[in-house]
């Protein structure tokens, strides 16, 4: 079909539930791309970075004292991001979520968005894992019917500023078929604010690394996790295409199918190692760098690390998501709570209350005195009186939070640190360091 007008639609991949063993036991009944970040679904962020209206709130650069300069300007850095790089993606006409979830899973999620957004919000289900190239081309049709100039990619588990229509109009200047969204990595970084992190040097082999020419950001070499430093700048997970993009991924299975010995299925093809690394230095692909915060959520832990990225940016965007505790507007906040605390609906929290750094879920209890501190409260659990769930807030290590699975309960005054339960246990001594199977 004749592309006569510019267009754009958005594809995220969400996976499956194969995909989803990292993020258990908050996975067994949740899908992944559903769990509540900042009181939002994981992929609502994405979403609605697609299509938002921001307003920047200034009158909060002066509550910050002179002991609190270095978050001043960490926070100074992001709201000027976010002036000129939250806005809406232009002539956005459709979103699709990719993933092998069944579609029922999705149901309630895609009407409510779509129906908040007023933009067209459908769920492909995929028959079988493609690859994230492959699961693209397997959909062309359904992505292709309104004839878009541009596609979005984007993954679901990647939180950042997500600066999409800075980067669809880089994109356009470049006049190549694809543009990658790119962070520099920080050699030995160590900031005193934890919530405002970028890419180690130590971690950055965990992702796709890549040079990039200084003056035109053509990309010009592409290695998805190297064993040996190949450059200071990772892949984000997001990028902007031009509907070439099939021609390139319909050549690669067309190899596949006449390749005598081929260790991959055909029809399965991968983004970076299939497309982007053969691609690089053929003036096709180009780079757009954000110098803003940039994550990817791998672990349950990473969850509690991104929620408080997004509350923090919240303070900004959009102030009328946070609670003010004045007991009109929103619930009455007796406790000591925060920073960086995420409750959920139906919650009951009991007088002296400690929350730091936690998720709290649905319909959990929390009674007189109980600490909660870098943690996940599953749905439906209970905390007694004088009872303590902490860790030491170790984001990237599977014991560095305390994760309570659903229907979980904490007698009065038992202690559970760095440890992990499963749903519908009860715990009536202390634990530490453990798995509760």
């Amino acid at each position: 079909m004749e592309i006569t007008e510019e267009k754009v639609v958005a594809v995220i991949l969400v996976g499956g539930p194969t995909k989803g063993t990292r993020f258990r036991p908050l996975s067994f009944n949740t899908p992944e791309p559903l769990f509540p970040l900042a009181g939002q679904p994981m992929i609502n962020h994405p979403i609605s970075a697609c299509k938002r209206e921001i307003q920047i709130d200034y009158t909060e650069y002066s509550r910050f004292s002179g002991k609190e300069l270095d978050l001043k300007f960490v926070l100074y850095e992001i709201a000027v991001g976010l002036i000129v790089a939250n806005s809406q993606v232009p002539n956005l006409v459709q979103i699709f979520l990719i993933g092998f979830y069944e579609e029922r899973e999705f149901a309630l999620y895609v009407s409510s968005i779509s129906n908040e957004l007023k933009v067209p919000v459908r769920y492909l289900k995929e028959d079988k894992p493609h690859g994230s190239a492959g699961s693209l081309y397997y959909f062309r049709d359904q992505i292709m019917d309104e004839s878009p100039s541009h596609i979005l990619l984007l993954n679901f588990d990647v939180c950042c500023n997500f600066p999409l229509p800075n980067m669809l109009e880089a994109h356009k200047r470049y006049g190549g078929m694809g543009t990658l969204l790119v962070i520099k990595k920080l050699g030995n970084f160590s900031s005193p604010i934890s919530q405002f992190p970028k890419v180690s040097a130590e971690s950055a082999s965990k992702f796709g690394e890549l040079v990039a020419d200084p003056i035109t950001k053509e990309l010009l070499h592409y290695t998805e996790k190297p064993e040996t430093f190949v450059s200071d700048l990772i892949n984000c997970g997001i990028y902007v295409f031009t509907p070439k993009i099939f021609n390139v991924i319909h050549e690669f299975n067309h190899m596949l199918i006449n390749r005598p010995y081929r260790s991959i299925p055909t029809g399965f093809v991968r983004l970076d190692q299939d497309i982007l690394s053969p691609l690089a230095g053929k003036k096709q692909l180009y780079t757009y760098e954000t110098t803003d915060f940039w994550e990817q959520i791998k672990t349950p832990g990473m969850s509690i690390e991104c929620s408080a990225l997004y509350l923090a940016q919240f303070r900004f965007t959009s102030p009328h998501l946070l609670s003010s505790g004045d007991g009109k507007s929103n619930a009455t906040v007796v406790g000591d709570i925060g920073p960086n605390v995420s409750i959920s609906a139906n919650v009951r929290i009991a007088s002296g209350v400690r929350l730091m750094n936690c998720i709290v879920l649905d319909d959990v209890e929390i009674k007189e005195n109980a600490v909660v501190m870098h943690s996940i409260v599953g749905w439906k659990s209970s905390l007694g009186r004088w009872s303590r769930v902490q860790a030491e807030g170790d984001h990237n290590t599977k014991l560095g939070i305390t994760i309570l699975g659903e229907a979980v309960t904490v007698e009065d005054e038992v202690v559970v640190i760095n440890s992990i339960v499963l749903p519908n246990k009860m715990l009536n001594v202390s634990v530490q360091e453990e798995i509760i199977l």
